[in-house]
């Protein structure tokens, strides 16, 4: 993890956009783009400013220490600086269906540097899906994002680029941003990014020179369509609705929530977010399992909840692939149903049989989805 540090101002060449200086000139940045007056909060090792972070434990506990959260209590940071201007979103894309009618977003899995995987799964996912999400992981190597998001268009997807601040300073955050921009994603989730796990690439150091809601500014500022995400069952729960209006107010156009344990906690969450200011559309996470390895993977994701009675159901039962793609269906259509919810998520491994295998999964998941709205 990096130091406690200190956020100075930014100083800039004469005007221009993002990546656009003017007279030939390229910004000059000493530090990231400042909401409020606040610095790092003391303490937290993500050196998040708008914290907290999705990953605190059900006790309050940080992810990443052994101390609790140091966001738990109020005040909530505030985003006091000027909104970017919001992109229009792309035609087709994902935002856009989204005004015609309900959208499946879908996890894309797949092997680590295998581009062919990569196409194998867009061509299973993409026809079924009006969006497909590019993860980022602490445990395992990925393709850069640009290129990832480039291989998905070249294969028919609709990429969402989760794009963390965990391994990125904010150089490479803005490399990434530019390189996602011109290959054309239809939007970009902007994340703080899960600790690295214990004995997980040791050696390895964790930047954090930004949180998600200052990239979210950065991306909004560079003309991507943003999306940010928001744990509904993290701690601290009094605080995460009004989370949603501050990271709407630093550019985000959509959020995609976390796991909930049912669709009514799902339905208080949204209307607390709504009665704080928040205006932007919802995505809501369904879960995808079909055996114990991808339903345990969830269960001991800290920040989110699933339906522990209905998970046992389908490893109990005869067929648990059957019965797993039938739990998600009922999921996604509980979920639709909540004022405020535009499309679902379909999320998690989905099966440990490999990747191809999953993706049939959600395929078949986001058919019968489709077919029931």
């Amino acid at each position: 993890m990096g130091p406690l540090g200190h956020m100075g101002r930014t100083r800039h060449t004469p005007a221009g956009r993002f990546g656009r200086p003017s007279g030939g000139q390229r910004p000059v940045v000493d530090q990231p783009p400042e909401g409020s007056a606040g610095d790092v909060r003391p303490g937290c090792p993500k050196r998040m400013v708008f914290g907290p972070c999705g990953g605190v434990r059900d006790d309050g506990g940080c992810e990443a220490a052994p101390h609790p959260c140091v966001f738990l209590d109020p005040p909530l940071p505030r985003w006091a600086a000027a909104p970017a201007p919001r992109p229009v979103p792309a035609a087709g894309g994902l935002l856009d269906r989204a005004r015609r009618g309900p959208v499946v977003l879908s996890d894309l899995t797949v092997r680590p540097f295998d581009r062919a995987c990569v196409r194998a799964v867009v061509a299973t996912l993409a026809p079924v899906s009006d969006g497909l999400l590019l993860g980022e992981h602490q445990n395992r190597p990925d393709l850069p994002p640009a290129l990832m998001a480039a291989d998905v268009l070249a294969a028919g997807g609709r990429p969402w680029t989760t794009l963390a601040c965990r391994d990125r300073n904010r150089l490479v955050l803005e490399q990434e941003l530019a390189g996602l921009a011109a290959v054309g994603v239809d939007g970009v989730l902007c994340v703080t990014g899960d600790a690295r796990g214990p004995g997980v690439r040791l050696g390895v150091t964790s930047v954090f020179d930004l949180d998600g809601t200052r990239l979210a500014a950065l991306a909004a500022a560079a003309g991507l369509t943003v999306a940010v995400p928001e744990s509904p069952d993290a701690p601290p729960l009094a605080l995460r609705p009004a989370r949603v209006a501050e990271k709407e107010r630093a550019g985000a156009q959509l959020v995609v929530l976390n796991h909930v344990a049912s669709a009514a906690r799902l339905a208080g969450f949204i209307a607390a977010a709504r009665a704080a200011g928040a205006t932007v559309p919802f995505i809501a996470a369904v879960a995808v399992y079909t055996d114990e390895r991808s339903a345990r993977v969830l269960q001991r994701f800290p920040g989110l909840h699933l339906d522990d009675a209905a998970v046992q159901r389908v490893l109990d039962a005869p067929d648990p692939v059957a019965a797993g793609i039938v739990a998600a269906v009922d999921e996604a259509r509980a979920l639709l149903a909540v004022p405020g919810v535009v499309g679902v998520n379909l999320s998690g491994l989905a099966s440990a049989r490999g990747e191809e295998t999953a993706a049939a999964v959600k395929a078949e998941v986001a058919t019968r989805v489709r077919e029931g709205t």
